[in-house]
């Protein structure tokens, strides 16, 4: 995020008399929090004059996404002082800056409030899945699992808190039973599923080269372009060009031109030669016909 973008948007906020708004104080800090400017964040936040839960929200959302858990922590205590109850949005960033510190006793006391937050008329999906979460980083899988049982809707990020904290603790058996039951019950897994899967499985085998490429094809196969593409930014190693072939042939299947022009520059540069470069167009070309047949 751009700094001087924020310094920007905060100008013209001022200019139009907009900067005590509160979907604008909000967004301030939001914004601010992004860019790495804390203390310009905090300096909207101290200079507010009726401050809401958003910018609350905003403040300890900031510092807990921005790596600065103690901080989150320390400002959802004042919120608490100040008479504000914290909503699932105040929760979810809260746990989540716990789950950094790993203080099991603080966890506990987040659990007792996130049933002061609940919501009769939403969904706590998601503050289930950030306790869930919570509990796994701090080491208490059987804790993360009773919260996991009690859920009556559960989505990805359910199965993949579960299966990412029992990886993360080499729990091995129960983060493969976990993944096969979330395949068995039609939930479809994204890239940090799988990333926990090959966690889980490191104490027996050192993930190599073919074994990200499998992943890739996987997700490829599944139209999950965008995670395969994801994974292969985040392999510890290069792609070679059968892992790029396997996501260009994904590109090809589905029609995903963009992608597939990002795909080829990566093969080019591995091919530079021109025997290289005409085979690249004999795989390029279907993809770029099933693009203009798709737009039509």
């Amino acid at each position: 995020m751009d700094c001087i973008l924020a310094e920007t948007v905060h100008g013209v906020s001022i200019k139009y008399g907009l900067e005590n708004d509160m979907y604008c104080e909000s967004g301030l800090i939001s914004l601010y929090s992004k860019a790495g400017k804390f203390d310009s964040a905090c300096k909207v936040f101290d200079n507010s004059t009726e401050r809401k839960l958003g910018s609350w929200n905003a403040i300890i959302g900031g510092f807990s996404q921005g790596g600065r858990a103690k901080e989150a922590i320390q400002m959802f205590i004042l919120l608490m002082k100040n008479g504000f109850y914290p909503d699932d949005v105040t929760m979810v960033s809260v746990t989540s800056a716990c789950g950094s510190l790993g203080d099991l006793n603080l966890a506990f006391q987040l659990h007792k409030c996130v049933f002061l937050a609940k919501n009769l008329e939403k969904s706590d999906i998601l503050m289930n899945n950030s306790v869930i979460d919570m509990y796994g980083k701090c080491g208490r899988m059987d804790l993360a699992y009773n919260v996991f049982s009690r859920m009556e809707e559960k989505n990805v990020l359910s199965w993949t808190s579960m299966i990412v904290g029992y990886a993360m603790h080499g729990h091995v058996s129960d983060a493969l039973e976990f993944f096969n039951r979330m395949r068995e019950t039609g939930v479809r897994p994204n890239h940090v599923t799988f990333v926990g899967v090959l966690s889980a499985s490191r104490p027996r085998w050192v993930a190599g080269l073919h074994h990200y490429g499998c992943m890739v094809d996987l997700l490829g196969r599944a139209g999950l372009l965008d995670e395969a593409k994801m994974m292969v930014e985040e392999m510890p190693m290069k792609a070679n060009v059968v892992i790029w072939g396997c996501l260009m042939g994904a590109c090809e299947k589905y029609g995903n031109v963009k992608m597939g022009e990002w795909v080829a520059k990566h093969l080019i540069e591995m091919e530079p030669g021109m025997t290289g470069y005409l085979w690249l167009c004999q795989i390029f070309t279907p993809v770029m016909a099933c693009g203009k047949k798709l737009r039509g």
